[in-house]
């Protein structure tokens, strides 16, 4: 992408024949509604555009390929100079590439279309619907047409903890249990429903900053072990209850102890903080 800014006299034609970008392109990347544009505005110009051909099939429409490609009719017809909506079967069409994503060197920017829902978008693109809420300061799970997103594509890795359900169990208590959410454990166990079976095995996601480069943490000379306090597991405790009482969280518990469920046993010792 490449930022330009408006200049007195500039259409969005104009700008679209300097950089060889379809005008419709341009609106999609910058969520223009309208062909009006401002002096002073900055547009972000796609440096490229990819696309791909598509060979018509039989009952296909630009309405549907459109929505395929992530894109619009008015751009597929810009992009192949159609003169008719028609298609023909065996007909070739240029379509853009980035209408599923434009990578960039950290994210992939993804532009809302309708339908969409942040648990589907999370989904194709492997990761939470917590990241994508962190990484475009989204404080619901409500989207707009037109709206992009930044996907991350580097720089956060999802871990996982097991969990077998126990009777009662519901997909809030365990987010609750893990500081998760319930959207995040269905995307990484590809759930259509929140109806648990009592033994059935979860994947908790934890997220983890991954450094730009890989730190070995290497120990010199006189390098002493962390002091731990210790807790004493009681009839009727819970690794919940615990972190609680502690200050503390389930996944910290479970990875200074090297937890790999949340069952406890009476009488085991755990670490529960650093003195």
């Amino acid at each position: 992408m490449r930022n330009y800014t408006v200049q007195k006299g500039d259409t969005l034609y104009g700008i679209s024949k300097q950089f060889g970008i379809p005008v419709e392109t341009i609106k999609r990347v910058n969520s223009l509604t309208s062909n009006t544009i401002n002096v002073g505005q900055t547009l972000q110009i796609p440096t490229t555009q990819s696309t791909t051909t598509y060979t018509v099939k039989s009952g296909d429409t630009l309405y549907k390929i459109a929505i395929q490609y992530n894109t619009t009719i008015n751009e597929l017809i810009e992009l192949n100079n159609l003169s008719t909506t028609i298609l023909s079967v065996g007909q070739q069409l240029q379509v853009p590439v980035e209408g599923s994503g434009n990578q960039t060197d950290n994210y992939t920017i993804y532009t809302v279309k309708n339908g969409d829902n942040l648990y589907q978008i999370a989904l194709k693109y492997g990761v939470t619907v917590e990241t994508i809420k962190q990484a475009n300061n989204l404080t619901s799970n409500l989207l707009s047409i037109g709206q992009t997103l930044k996907i991350p594509t580097q720089n956060i890795q999802t871990n996982y903890k097991e969990y077998e359900v126990k009777a009662g169990d519901s997909l809030y208590s365990i987010a609750q249990l893990f500081n998760t959410t319930v959207d995040d454990i269905m995307n990484a166990n590809n759930l259509q429903t929140t109806i648990l079976s009592v033994g059935q095995i979860l994947k908790i996601p934890t997220e983890e900053e991954t450094p730009s480069q890989t730190v070995k943490e290497c120990y010199g000379e006189g390098y002493i072990e962390p002091q731990y306090e210790t807790y004493t597991v009681k009839k009727g405790d819970n690794l919940y209850d615990i972190a609680r009482r502690y200050n503390t969280t389930v996944i910290n518990l479970m990875d200074l102890n090297n937890l790999t469920s949340t069952n406890l046993q009476i009488g085991q010792v755990l670490k529960v903080r650093e003195i």
